[in-house]
């Protein structure tokens, strides 16, 4: 099982690329050649540090063994079903069979979430002048998630689950949603934000908490380390572009902004019918861990508070659009610095 040091590890900002994202100083880059500098630093974190799906993963280490009965798979508290009185008062056995079905689930969404990436940033790059180094720095990000991709379906793979990740309608609009990346950057990166920041807090939680099953906490290990920088990179684009856009289309934006996280983050943080059906989910729990208990939207609150930071960043989330914020149930205090530990308040 993973041990506390390599835990720490992940956490820390101990790999090269998380030190790089935080020397490239990314939430204070100022003018375009800041900016370009940022991305440049980014783009050689890149090369210096990254991770490949069947070289950096030991498979077939008898530690990674996936077997049926296995107590790793127990959910701990840092999972919104795991702390849940239902499943607490389940026997052990079903809870390893949720633990390991909910850990096969978000890691198909994950991994269905990465391809839309991709296709979003092949979208927007079509269009990209000789010479801008966001179109180097969002290649190695597209390589970077291409191997998440290969991680993520071969845990499913091991776990030997049948799961069919996203909700029908994610996958219908996939081509559409894609296709933002052309039309509409600010809001294709809005919905990159969207999907990695949740996905990045649930991870940094579950392994703050001790962990999983070891297969499952290198999966995450790897994918913390490199969501860093693109997570960093997506606050960044933001940040320089944000204030280009015309009167109108900032408006658009602003409406939109919080429309696009709470809608996205039910993409990737609450199962689908079917699954919760699979997991055998009582409706009446499911109401509760997803988002009608205070337990519950604190938990959406504390999604979003980095989120928070670039919204006031940005000047989207004044008087005018503030009750969006609430409506949506994403509100509350923003963070003061990235990836700092849980505030949000009512």
């Amino acid at each position: 099982m993973a041990g506390v040091g390599t835990v720490k590890a992940a956490l820390g900002g101990l790999t090269l690329g998380a030190q790089k994202v935080a020397a490239a100083g990314v939430h204070v880059a100022t003018g375009k050649q800041s900016y370009y500098d940022t991305l440049r630093t980014l783009s050689q974190a890149s090369v210096d540090q990254h991770f490949e799906a069947f070289r950096d993963i030991a498979w077939d280490s008898p530690e990674f063994e996936v077997f049926k009965n296995d107590p790793r798979f127990i959910l701990n508290e840092a999972d919104e079903i795991g702390r849940h009185p239902w499943y607490k008062s389940l026997s052990r056995e079903r809870q390893i069979e949720i633990g390991m079905y909910r850990y096969a689930q978000v890691a198909k969404v994950g991994s269905q979430f990465e391809m839309l990436l991709i296709g979003g940033i092949m979208n927007h790059n079509v269009w990209a002048e000789n010479g801008n180094p966001e179109f180097r720095y969002s290649m190695h990000e597209v390589t970077e998630e291409t191997h998440h991709i290969q991680m993520f379906q071969e845990g499913v793979n091991r776990c030997d689950i049948d799961v069919a990740g996203a909700p029908t309608y994610f996958k219908v609009l996939f081509p559409f949603l894609a296709s933002a990346g052309m039309w509409a950057p600010e809001i294709f990166f809005t919905g990159i934000l969207a999907g990695e920041e949740p996905i990045d807090h649930l991870q940094k939680s579950i392994m703050r908490a001790g962990g999983s099953h070891p297969m499952i906490d290198r999966i995450m290990q790897i994918h913390i380390a490199e969501e860093a920088r693109h997570i960093g990179f997506a606050h960044q684009w933001m940040e320089h572009h944000v204030p280009e856009l015309g009167f109108v289309r900032k408006q658009i934006f602003a409406a939109t902004f919080p429309l696009i996280m709470r809608i996205l983050c039910d993409v990737i943080m609450v199962p689908s019918k079917q699954a919760r059906r699979d997991m055998g989910i009582p409706d009446e729990v499911a109401k509760e861990i997803w988002w009608d208990s205070e337990d519950s939207d604190k938990m959406l609150r504390d999604l979003f508070s980095d989120v928070r930071m670039l919204g006031d960043e940005l000047g989207i989330r004044g008087a005018i659009y503030r009750p969006l914020w609430k409506l949506m149930g994403i509100d509350g205090r923003s963070a003061r610095f990235r990836a700092e530990p849980v505030i949000a308040n009512s």
